[in-house]
């Protein structure tokens, strides 16, 4: 706990971010709830973020330094968490870093198993963390990348001010909804087909008609 009474082990994780933006309910499940089912999906990314987030791979290539599972937090936010890699160019307009001459432009780059999606969750996770980036190291991050596996492409997303406030919008009801244990009931929709929660979750049985509704269809088959 800090000195002015703020714990930190109540901080929301900045992981939690893009499972919000994809369904609340999959995010109170794993997150206020405490359950979690891997599937092919999140063990195959589970690998790629492990290998991003090998911190013995500290490369210098020319103008770039680069910095991997490095931690991050918020204190204004309340929320931290692991960036998959943050790269340091040399740029004049930059900070300066211990041990290394110049100064350094951070740009954070967030690795992701598969294409680019229809959705905006990745780039609210990734603007999250420029947002504790930015906190940490008092400067500011315009932009920041998104790589995804099966395209091998990186995808730049522009911190946008729209984008930012989403994020704080985000997690202002993500704190809400875990200080009152509070899980979000089922919407089921075409995104529950590939999730990793749905044998928990169970979203079919939203789609089961009430009790009443099935005695009574029975009670008129039944006179008839």
């Amino acid at each position: 706990m800090r000195s002015d009474g703020v714990n930190e082990e109540e901080y929301l994780t900045l992981s939690g971010v893009q499972h919000y933006a994809f369904c609340p309910r999959q995010w109170a499940l794993i997150f206020v709830e405490q359950q979690w089912q891997d599937n092919e999906r999140t063990v195959d990314g589970s690998l790629m973020h492990a290998r991003a987030h090998d911190e013995t791979l500290l490369e210098r290539r020319g103008d770039t330094l680069t910095a991997r599972g490095l931690r991050v937090v918020s204190h204004a936010l309340r929320v931290t968490g692991v960036c998959d890699v943050v790269e340091f160019h040399l740029d004049s307009g930059g900070i300066s870093l211990p041990g290394q001459d110049g100064c350094w432009q951070p740009y954070p780059v967030e690795y992701k198993r598969g294409a680019p999606k229809s959705h905006d969750a990745d780039e609210l996770q990734l603007c999250g963390q420029a947002m504790c980036l930015e906190e940490m190291l008092l400067c500011e991050i315009p932009e920041g990348s998104l790589y995804y596996g099966e395209t091998r492409r990186r995808q730049v997303v522009a911190f946008t001010p729209e984008l930012r406030g989403r994020v704080r919008h985000m997690l202002e009801a993500m704190q809400d909804d875990m200080a009152r244990g509070h899980t979000p009931s089922v919407k089921a929709d075409k995104r529950c087909a590939a999730c990793s929660m749905k044998e928990i979750c169970l979203p079919g049985l939203r789609r089961s008609p009430p009790v009443a509704a099935y005695l009574q269809r029975a009670a008129e088959e039944g006179a008839e």
